[in-house]
């Protein structure tokens, strides 16, 4: 079955639909977040508090991440998204009342745990389910998948731009007529209704049509779901190919961070007037959409390159690519080359991603897909603290830095060389 057959499947479009709904309220979401955290007027970020936010956003889904494994390997995936778009909904809706009245206290950072964590579970049980819409008999099964992952994270990624652009421009339209933090709020009202709608998106696929097929797991009590994430991850070590492209994906990720938290500092507080914090919010919008630029134009070229060169070869040679223009922004701090940093960045990191969820999608058995999927969110999560932490260490509150996009080159060089070389990271197909 071909990429365009598999597309006019009602349940992939269902699927395809749902997601980029609610990849698109994210980018609203974060627009509004974003710009009540990090560009007020009475907020100058540096590279420690912009660290910290995404490590409070992240770690603490790493801690209920074997929970959710085993949750999306026992019950109705379907049931699971269901109700998790209805709970993020009802949690924006507090988290609105508490930017309206200016909090920023540890209330605020508990219910935005809650959206954050929850969006991962949602995240997961759509790629774990996936798979069961798809016929993955022989190679060119194996490639409608990649295919159809490059759509699906390929499209979430405009949507969560596009989101982000509307939300930029409806503040915009109601700064001159309600206060800053009322702007956000109202944001972040809009940004709820479109969860529900999500939410009512979902009904259109059937209870048991994402999984988890029949099996004797789900027959066992959830008291075990440590015990048993912990097989997951045991499962997983045992297919080296998917382990390995995992921890690929969470080294391209961290460094993508790295290089975020340097385009929000130097766009906040170097290439624009500190004092203007709407100029850098624009500034950094920018650099993001291009950055989507390249990460869209990355998972249209994903499924050519692993038809030509393999999977394994294509995550390889992605993740080399990737370390090529930041040695270009070290020697050279300008807006453009930051743009075309971010740019090429995102396109090759795009390839290593969309390639290994495919690569784990095909080779994971369905009695485990779920709990897998849950360790390589942990896993990806980590990286990204990683990488934020990096960022944190190396960058002044200027975010001028030579160092750190060194640093992030030399990293992608030596795993791409070492990790994924070809002795070790080769079974393709």
């Amino acid at each position: 079955m071909g990429f365009n057959a598999a597309f006019k499947q009602t349940s992939v479009a269902r699927l395809l639909a749902l997601r980029w709904m609610g990849q698109f309220t994210d980018g609203v979401f974060q627009s509004a977040l974003a710009s009540f955290v990090l560009f007020s007027p009475e907020r100058q970020p540096d590279a420690k508090s912009a660290a910290a936010a995404f490590a409070v956003v992240l770690l603490p889904y790493s801690l209920i991440g074997p929970f959710v494994g085993t949750i999306l390997d026992r019950v109705s995936r379907q049931r699971v998204i269901l109700f998790a778009n209805l709970f993020r909904a009802l949690t924006l809706i507090f988290i609105a009342g508490l930017i309206r009245n200016g909090a920023t206290g540890i209330e605020l950072t508990i219910f935005v745990l809650l959206a954050f964590g929850v969006n991962r579970l949602i995240l997961a049980g759509l790629s774990a389910g996936l798979p069961l819409l798809i016929n993955l008999d022989g190679v060119e099964g194996r490639n409608t998948l990649v295919s159809v992952n490059a759509a699906a994270v390929t499209g979430g990624t405009v949507f969560v731009v596009i989101g982000g652009g509307v939300g930029i421009g409806i503040r915009t339209l109601l700064e001159g007529e309600v206060s800053a933090n009322q702007a956000d709020a109202s944001l972040i009202i809009f940004a709820s209704i479109c969860f529900l709608i999500a939410a009512l998106l979902s009904l259109r696929l059937k209870r048991e049509q994402l999984g988890p097929m029949a099996n004797e797991i789900r027959k066992q009590s959830i008291a075990a779901a440590y015990k048993e994430m912990a097989e997951g991850y045991r499962f997983l070590r045992k297919v080296r190919d998917c382990f390995s492209g995992i921890a690929a994906t969470a080294v391209q990720r961290g460094g993508l961070t790295a290089l975020t938290l340097m385009a929000l500092l130097l766009n906040r507080n170097t290439f624009n007037d500190p004092a203007d914090p709407d100029a850098g919010l624009a500034g950094f919008a920018f650099a993001i959409t291009v950055a989507g630029l390249g990460i869209t134009l990355g998972a249209i070229i994903a499924p050519f390159g692993v038809k030509k060169y393999g999977r394994h070869a294509w995550i390889r040679y992605s993740l080399f690519a990737s370390g090529i223009l930041p040695i270009a922004l070290a020697l050279n701090q300008s807006e453009f080359f930051l743009v075309a940093t971010g740019f090429f960045a995102g396109m090759a990191g795009q390839g290593v991603k969309v390639t290994n969820d495919a690569l784990v999608q095909s080779k994971i058995d369905d009695n485990y897909r779920g709990r897998v999927f849950a360790v390589y969110d942990v896993i990806v999560n980590g990286g990204i603290v990683s990488g934020a932490i990096i960022a944190a260490l190396l960058l002044p509150p200027s975010g001028e830095s030579a160092v750190l996009p060194l640093v992030i080159a030399l990293t992608y060089f030596v795993f791409a060389i070492l990790l994924l070389r070809k002795s070790r990271f080769n079974s393709d197909f």
